[in-house]
C-alpha cells in the first residue's frame, strides 16, 4: 500500500472546505446591545431599541403621495412610516430621520466625504481572522453593508425576488470603483439569492481570513472569505479578495481593522451579533515516529503488548503506513508545539479506538470500538512551547474503513487538523448526489421528510412539489398541511435512492419550516386545541388530481365528513405561495376552524398581514373571516373560522 503524504502547500485550501461546518468547542462572544458602548464615536443615526417593525409594502426611498387638501381640515392623517420601533434593548437600529437624511444629502452634494463617513458605525475592537454571526432586517428598498476590517464589504440589500443576483445584492462581495489597471476589483455575486422579504429577520454567517503580511509589511496572502451563509444557504465558498472593496475606511490593507457597518444608505437593524476573533498562531506536530502492530486489539493498552511489525519516521499523522486496513494498531510519538499559554481543546475522530496523551497526561480517552461519526473530546492547559506527544490507535472492525483524525483549537486559534488529509477524508464513500429539479412542468416526488432535519420527527406521507420558477413546498398528505417552503433548487434524493436508501429526501435551499399536524378541524369551541396527533377517525386523505392547465396538484381529503379541496400556487412573480382551501360538500359543520400559522409569537403588521415566529415569515389573508391570534399550550396560533373557503398567502 502506498504512503499518502500530500504536499503541504495543498493542505490549506483542502482543509478550508472541510472545516467550515465542523462543530467547534469554543463558544462565540456576544456583542451586547444594551447600549452603544461596543462602538466608537457613535453617530446620531444609530440607536439601541427593544423591537423594530418594518412595513414590507413601503419603500424607504419613496415619498408618500400628497393627499388633496380638504376645506375646514387643519391637517391630513400622518404619512405612514416604513420603520417603527419601541424603546428597549437588544436591537441595533440605523434610523435615518428626515433631518439626518437631509444633512446627509447636503454632505453628498458638497462632496464632504468625511461627513458622509461619519454615518458609519465602527466597533471599539479590531479583528484579523473572524467568524461572525448575526441577524439583519432590511426595509423595502434599503441598502447597507458589513465591512470586515472596515475594508471588505459584504453587501446588505433588499434583494427579495431577484432572479440573477449580482455583487450588489444581499450577500454579494462588493466591487470597488477604481479605473486604474491592476487596482480594479469587480466584486463577487452570491452563488444564489437566499434573501427573505423586507421586514423579516435574516441570518448571516461569515467566516473571514485576513490578509497576511511578512515582517517587512509586504502582503503575502490576500484576504479571503472562507464561507458566507445567508438563511442557511452557502452563498460564497473560499473567495479570495485581492483588493479593497468600495467604501473602505482607509486606502490600505492591514493585518487588523474594526468591523464597520454602513449607515449612509438606508435603514437597517441587527440583533444576536456573535463573533470569534482568531490569531495566526498554529499548533505543530513534529519529530513524529510510529510503531506499527498487528492483531485483534480490544483496548489501546493491548497495542503496546504486541510485537512491533514496522517502525519509522513520518512527516504527517496518518494510519496509512502499515499495509493493512483492519486488525492493526499504532503507537505514535513526537513533539507538539503550541503558540501561547492557553487551554487547548482536542478532538479525536476515528473508526476503532484511540487515546491521546500530552506530557504523559491523558487528554482524550476514545478507547474501545467507535465509529468515525463519533467524537472523543478533551482539553488541557499548556504553556507556549514544545511538549511530549503520544497517540495510541487501533482498528478491529472489518466493515468500517480505517480513519484517524485529530483536531485542536483554543480561544484564540481556529479549529485546526493535525493529521494528513487522506487519514480522514471529508467523505469516506463519495458518491455523485442525485439532485431532482423541475423542468418545464411542476415536479412531484413522494418521500419521507425529517421535519427541521430531525429524523425523530420523520413525516412518512409527504410529497415534494417543485416549481420550474424555483419556489417549492412539501405537503403532508396524512394531515392536509404544508410543512415547509423554500426557494432555489428543489431536492436531493440521494438518501432515498443511494444503495438501499432510507426513503427520505433533503430540501435544497433555505428551508422555512411551518408546523406539523392537521390545520383544518371541527373543534368543540373556538378555544379548543387542534388535534396534535393524526386524527385517522376524522381525517381521510384522497390523494390529489392535476390541474389540466398548469399540471399542479389539487389535494383532496375529508375532515369530519367535509369534502375539501386544497390548491397551492405561486404568486407575486413567484415570490410567494397562495393557498385556497374549499369545502365543496353541500353540508357544513359548525365550529370548523383553520390554523393559518403556529409559532412562539405572532404579530399584526401595519399592512394587515401577520408576522410569525419572531418575524420569520408572513401570513396575508386574502378572503376569510377575520383571523384571531390565540395561545394554546404555550404556542401562538393564527386561527380563522371556515364557512366555505379560506384563501391566504405565505410570504418569506
Amino acid at each position: 500500500m502506498k504512503h499518502h503524504f500530500p504536499k503541504l502547500f495543498f493542505l490549506p485550501l483542502l482543509w478550508i472546505a472541510c472545516l467550515s461546518g465542523y462543530a467547534q468547542e469554543i463558544p462565540m462572544k456576544t456583542l451586547t446591545l444594551d447600549d452603544l458602548s461596543n462602538f466608537r464615536n457613535t453617530p446620531g443615526n444609530w440607536q439601541i431599541v427593544g423591537n423594530v417593525t418594518m412595513d414590507r409594502t413601503l419603500d424607504i426611498h419613496q415619498k408618500p403621495a400628497e393627499m388633496p387638501s380638504k376645506k375646514n381640515k387643519k391637517s391630513d392623517a400622518p404619512a405612514k412610516n416604513p420603520v417603527t420601533f419601541t424603546a428597549g434593548k437588544g436591537i441595533l437600529l440605523n434610523n435615518l430621520t428626515p433631518d439626518l437624511e437631509g444633512n446627509l444629502k447636503k454632505a453628498i452634494d458638497a462632496k464632504d466625504w468625511a461627513k458622509v463617513a461619519s454615518y458609519q458605525l465602527f466597533t471599539t475592537w479590531e479583528h484579523g481572522d473572524i467568524e461572525l454571526e448575526l441577524e439583519v432586517m432590511l426595509p423595502k428598498g434599503s441598502n447597507s453593508g458589513i465591512y470586515l476590517q472596515g475594508r471588505y464589504e459584504v453587501q446588505l440589500y433588499d434583494s427579495w425576488g431577484v432572479k440573477n443576483p449580482s455583487f450588489s445584492d444581499i450577500g454579494g462581495i462588493y466591487r470597488n470603483w477604481e479605473n486604474t489597471p491592476g487596482k480594479i476589483y469587480m466584486g463577487k455575486a452570491p452563488l444564489t439569492n437566499a434573501a427573505k422579504a423586507p421586514g423579516l429577520w435574516q441570518k448571516m454567517k461569515i467566516n473571514f481570513q485576513a490578509p497576511r503580511f511578512n515582517e517587512s509589511g509586504q502582503k503575502i496572502a490576500n484576504a479571503r472569505f472562507i464561507s458566507v451563509e445567508l438563511n442557511g444557504v452557502k452563498i460564497h465558498n473560499n473567495v479570495e479578495v485581492p483588493l479593497l472593496t468600495g467604501g473602505a475606511v482607509e486606502d490600505n490593507e492591514k493585518a487588523t481593522g474594526p468591523l464597520m457597518i454602513q449607515g449612509d444608505h438606508g435603514a437597517v437593524a441587527f440583533r444576536n451579533i456573535k463573533y470569534r476573533v482568531f490569531g495566526t498562531g498554529k499548533v505543530v506536530l513534529n519529530a513524529l515516529t510510529y510503531n506499527y502492530y498487528e492483531g485483534s486489539f480490544k483496548q489501546t493498552a493491548d497495542v503496546l503488548t504486541a510485537s512491533t511489525k514496522k517502525s519509522g519516521n513520518m512527516p504527517l499523522l496518518t494510519w496509512d503506513v502499515g499495509g493493512k486496513e483492519d486488525k492493526f494498531g499504532y503507537g505514535f510519538d513526537g513533539k507538539i508545539t503550541v503558540p501561547e499559554d492557553a487551554k487547548y481543546f482536542f478532538t479525536l475522530q476515528n473508526n476503532g479506538g484511540a487515546k491521546l496523551l500530552i506530557d504523559k497526561q491523558a487528554v482524550v480517552d476514545h478507547d474501545g470500538d467507535h465509529g468515525v461519526w463519533e467524537q472523543g473530546k478533551g482539553s488541557i492547559n499548556l504553556t507556549a512551547g514544545t511538549h511530549d506527544f503520544t497517540l495510541l490507535y487501533f482498528k478491529n472492525t472489518s466493515w468500517l474503513a480505517p480513519n484517524l483524525g485529530l483536531f485542536v483549537e483554543s480561544a484564540n486559534m481556529r479549529l485546526q487538523p493535525l493529521h494528513a488529509f487522506t487519514s480522514l477524508p471529508p467523505d469516506e464513500s463519495p458518491v455523485s448526489p442525485i439532485l431532482i429539479e423541475p423542468t418545464a412542468e411542476t415536479k412531484l416526488l413522494r418521500a419521507f421528510l425529517d421535519f427541521r432535519g430531525n429524523n425523530q420527527k420523520r413525516l412518512t406521507h409527504t410529497i415534494g412539489v417543485g416549481e420550474p420558477s424555483g419556489i417549492h413546498y412539501v405537503y403532508d398528505l396524512k394531515a392536509g398541511n404544508i410543512v415547509c417552503i423554500w426557494k432555489g433548487k428543489f431536492v436531493d434524493a440521494t438518501p432515498m435512492w443511494q444503495d438501499r436508501g432510507d426513503g427520505s429526501f433533503r430540501t435544497l435551499g433555505g428551508t422555512q419550516y411551518l408546523f406539523t399536524d392537521q390545520p383544518l378541524g371541527v373543534l368543540a369551541n373556538a378555544n379548543a386545541a387542534f388535534p396534535k396527533e393524526y386524527d385517522e377517525a376524522n381525517f381521510r386523505g384522497k390523494g390529489y388530481s392535476l390541474d389540466e392547465a398548469t399540471g399542479r396538484p389539487v389535494f383532496k381529503y375529508v375532515v369530519n365528513g367535509l369534502e375539501v379541496e386544497d390548491k397551492i400556487v405561486p404568486d407575486d412573480e413567484n415570490r410567494i405561495l397562495t393557498r385556497e382551501i374549499k369545502i365543496i360538500s353541500a353540508q357544513k359543520q359548525a365550529n370548523t376552524y383553520f390554523k393559518l400559522a403556529e409559532g412562539n409569537s405572532i404579530e399584526t403588521m401595519p399592512d394587515g398581514s401577520f408576522a410569525v415566529d419572531d418575524k420569520q415569515y408572513y401570513i396575508k389573508v386574502i378572503s376569510a373571516d377575520k383571523p384571531v391570534i390565540r395561545e394554546v399550550n404555550g404556542r401562538k396560533e393564527l386561527v380563522v373560522f371556515v364557512n366555505a373557503s379560506v384563501k391566504y398567502s405565505i410570504i418569506w
